[in-house]
Formats: C-alpha cells, sequence, structure tokens
C-alpha cells in the first residue's frame, strides 16, 4: 500500500477537492482498493464522504494517535492506496504525517503568497526525506505566473505536467457526492484529473525503483 500524504501549510491550495479526485480517479483506473483519512479538524472530506451514494473510495476512521496501526491494518486489509487530507497551518501534525507516508503531493497556487509560504512545507519535506511533487492548483490558463510559479518551484522539487485549472465545476455540488469527474466522465475536468493521476503513479514507480536500488547497493 502506498500512503499518499496531501499536504500544504497555506490554505486555499485545493487539498481536499485533489483528496476527493484523485482517490476516485485511482479507483475508476483500476488501482484500488483506495482509502480516505481525513486529519484537518474541518471534516471537509468526512462531510463530502457521508454525503456519497457509492462505497467507494472508502474512508478510515482512525485517531490521529493510531493512524500508523490504522495504515498497517489496511495494508493488511489489501487497500493499495490511502490518500490523507490535511489541515493548512499545523506545520507539527504535517510532519508527523510526512514519516508516515510514502509520497506527498504538495499542491500550491501560482500566487506570490503561496511561492512565499511554500519554504516550510518543503524544509520539513526534506527533513523527513520523504519524495513529493508540487501540483499547481487553481491556474489560469496560458498566463506568465504560471510558467514562473513552476520555474521557481522546479528549484526545490520535480512539479507535475499536468496543472489543475481553475474550474468552478471542481467546487459545484452534484447530487450523491459525485465529482465533476463522475458527472462528466468525458469532460475536460475528468481528462485533466487523469493525466495528474497518471503523473503522480509515474513519479511513484521512479521512487520505487530508486528505493531498490538504494537497498541492493546498501
Amino acid at each position: 500500500m502506498q500512503v499518499i500524504v496531501i499536504n500544504s501549510q497555506k490554505g486555499g491550495s485545493a487539498k481536499t477537492m485533489l483528496a476527493k479526485h484523485l482517490s476516485i480517479e485511482a479507483e475508476r483506473a483500476g488501482d484500488g482498493p483506495v482509502f480516505l483519512i481525513d486529519t484537518d479538524p474541518q471534516g471537509s472530506l468526512t462531510a463530502w464522504h457521508a454525503k456519497r451514494d457509492s462505497e467507494i473510495p472508502q474512508r478510515a476512521e482512525l485517531p490521529f494517535e493510531g493512524l500508523e496501526k490504522g495504515l498497517e491494518l489496511l495494508r493488511y486489509r489489501g487497500a493499495r492506496y490511502c490518500f490523507i487530507d490535511t489541515a493548512s497551518g499545523r506545520i507539527e501534525v504535517a510532519k508527523e504525517l510526512f514519516k508516515l507516508a510514502d509520497f506527498v503531493i504538495f499542491p500550491i497556487q501560482a500566487s506570490e503568497d503561496d511561492l512565499t509560504a511554500a519554504p516550510v512545507t518543503v524544509q520539513a519535506l526534506k527533513d523527513a526525506e520523504v519524495p513529493f511533487l508540487f501540483v499547481l492548483t487553481r491556474v489560469k490558463a496560458n498566463t506568465l505566473i504560471t510558467a514562473q510559479a513552476a520555474a521557481v518551484l522546479s528549484k526545490h522539487g520535480e512539479v507535475a505536467e499536468t496543472f489543475v485549472n481553475d474550474r468552478t465545476a471542481y467546487k459545484s455540488p452534484y447530487p450523491g457526492g459525485r465529482t465533476i469527474t463522475e458527472a462528466e466522465p468525458k469532460g475536460p475536468a475528468a481528462k485533466e484529473i487523469a493525466c495528474l493521476w497518471e503523473n503522480i503513479k509515474s513519479c511513484l514507480h521512479e521512487n520505487m525503483e530508486q528505493s531498490t536500488e538504494v537497498r541492493a547497493h546498501g
């Protein structure tokens, strides 16, 4: 099982939105079983999941103190991926989660405020020695600031090839807790999330290969 933490210390970076859509895309791509864990006190992911008609992705209710044991249980039950949604502005909690992560998705907007706040999280990730991927979110198409942000971020880590555009549809409520990718499976948002999931899986595969090589030569 791969534990994927979605974290940014800056609010409004689309952490919960990515947790929803990527977990559903992973199931759609045949990469399940997928589990969700909500560590944000606001509970937005939990509230959304409670509205869903579909039983997938599944959500695990785990206390923070029992998270490590809970993840072992999910692994034993055959889970392939577990996405952990997180709160903003709780760096000490994030550091503990990074210790449990196989991979971290770092959503970030192309804005001066977001780029200024990024180094705190980047340093925590590097201290934890956990691989991570920047994902530019709420992007305005064909803007110079997006290219500039990607260039700045690339100096600190890998940036996902797929940018997540600023689409109202990502925030729109659909019956039965569906996402836009479920409501419009052939639409642009669905294609975007599918491409992003492929980017993430490619990074996961590369990191697994590197880890194997390190162990072989260790």
